[in-house]
Order: C-alpha cells, then structure tokens, then sequence
C-alpha cells in the first residue's frame, strides 16, 4: 500500500500496475459511507476519484441527521439554496443561533449528530431582575458572550426550557456552573470567591423531565463538585459541567419537549457568588469525548 500510493501519478493511477486511481468513484463512496467525515476529506486529497467520491450528495446524506431539516428550518433559506449536501453538513456543523440568539444547535463534526446548549438568558431565574440579588456580565468565557452572577438570594431557583425535534439519540442534560466570580486583571484571569457563601450549607436540587413521561431528579452540594474525582484536586476558579441526567428520545415526531431546573429553596440561609452560563444537551457518549479535550472550548 505505501509504495502504491507513493507511486500514485496525477492522474491517480500507479506507473505499470493497478492502484488505488482505479478504484471507480462509486466503489470509493460506498466505502466513504462507513468513515467520519474527517476522514472523508483526508481521503478525499489522494487523487481524483477520492476527491469525487468526497464530494457525493449520498455520502454526506448519509453523515446528517434524518431530520436536519428542521435545523435548516431556523436559517434564511438564502444560505442553504443550492448548497451541496457536503456544503450544508459544513454549514450545521458550525454552531448558529435561533430563539432569539439565546439558544445554539449545531452538528458534531465527526458522528454528524445534533448538540444544542441553551443560554442563561433563556432562563427563568428568581429574583433576576434585582440588581441586589442578580447581575450580568460580559465574557468570552461563554459562548453566549454573558452569564448571570448571583450576589445573594434566599430563594435560588433556575429553570427553563426547550422543544426541538432531536432525532433518535440518547442525550445527557448538563448545567455550566462556576463557583465565585472571575475577572481579567493585567490580561490574567483571577477568581473572586469573597462573597461566596451558604452553597455548604444545603444541597442543590437538580430536575430533568420530558414531554413523554421520563424524568430525572438529583442533589449534590456544590463545593463537592469541585474536587476532581480522578486526582482529588480542587476545581476552584473552574468551569463545572454538573450532569443532570439522560434522556431518550424513540421519534422525531411529536416533538420533544425538554423541561429543567436547578434550585436552592431552604430559606434558612441566603446564598451567593455563583455564575451560571447555560446547559447543554448533548449525546450521551459524545460526552465522554468532551471530557477528554476533543470537544470545542464552549461545547
């Protein structure tokens, strides 16, 4: 195989003996409908029958969603019209915004399967529009460019949701959470955790739950997700991905509507100094992927 390719000719054939430049362009894209998409293109460099089997609409058909539609749905028909089935996978794959910019989709550019994370601003928070008790600030820490920072409530209590045709898939629901408040000073990141308190003092009630019945309920307090199972180091001063739960989804159709929450309710204590950027639904062993560094910064 090395000397074959090595002795492949621009016109993909090898000099004297058969060689992978003779592959007929079907046979290269029946096999391309078993590889990733990054391996796709890889290929597709090696001579002119890759490169016309990596450009074949059933190819990339068969890397998107059966209902990637309805993602092109939320777009202005002008940037989808006329675009190849290979320009459209390139184009979802990249994240883009609807519900008024408060919610992103896109596709995962390797399984081509739908990813959504759903903004603060989204959401239905207590007390939010008490500058004593909620702030926003601006970060290139979020993909939404804001999070919501709460200074100090009695009453904690975020909730939202969401309804969207996710294809059959199951998916892991995760809240993006940052113990005290951070901030650039002399172009270095530094964490403020002086006015973080009671998070110690009483658990934080998780709950996920489904149009069709499914549902998940969880507690945890949230100094004790900042210690790193795996080295036993604390995570302050870090973005923390809490995991709610999963949830399946059999059909397309109905719909599926995603409804989560996260709350504090003991009024005994107030609580504060926590940031709250968004939540994530994501494929379920995709986010085994994520945790190993392959995802995006903001995935």
């Amino acid at each position: 195989m090395g000397a074959s390719l090595s002795n492949t000719a621009e016109n993909g054939t090898v000099t004297g003996k058969t060689g992978l430049g003779d592959i007929p362009e079907s046979c290269v894209a029946c096999v391309f409908m078993y590889l990733t998409p990054p391996e796709i293109c890889n290929l597709a460099r090696l001579n002119r029958a890759f490169s016309g089997a990596a450009s074949s609409d059933a190819v990339w058909e068969s890397k998107l969603p059966s209902n990637y539609h309805h993602m092109l749905d939320l777009l202005p028909p002008w940037r989808y019209e006329g675009l190849s089935k290979k320009s459209i996978f390139a184009l979802l794959s990249r994240p883009f915004s609807f519900d008024e910019d408060n919610k992103d989709v896109w596709l995962d550019k390797i399984s081509g399967r739908i990813c959504m994370s759903i903004s603060s601003k989204a959401m239905s928070i207590t007390s939010s529009e008490d500058r004593r008790h909620w702030n926003w600030f601006a970060t290139d820490e979020s993909r939404f460019q804001v999070v919501a920072y709460c200074q100090q409530v009695w009453w904690f209590e975020v909730s939202g949701t969401v309804k969207f045709p996710f294809p059959p898939d199951i998916y892991t629901l995760t809240f993006r959470i940052h113990i005290g408040k951070f901030l650039k000073r002399l172009g270095r990141r530094v964490s403020n955790f002086e006015h973080t308190h009671g998070w110690d003092l009483g658990p934080v009630r998780y709950e996920l739950s489904t149009s069709d019945g499914q549902c998940a309920v969880s507690e945890c307090r949230l100094h004790d997700i900042e210690q790193d199972d795996a080295k036993g180091t604390v995570k302050r001063g870090c973005w923390i991905e809490y995991k709610v739960g999963e949830f399946i989804v059999s059909r397309s159709n109905p719909v599926t509507e995603v409804r989560f929450s996260m709350k504090q309710i003991d009024c005994t204590h107030s609580k504060g100094g926590l940031c709250f950027d968004s939540v994530s639904i994501i494929p379920s062993n995709l986010r085994r992927r994520r945790k190993t560094g392959s995802f995006t910064k903001y995935l």
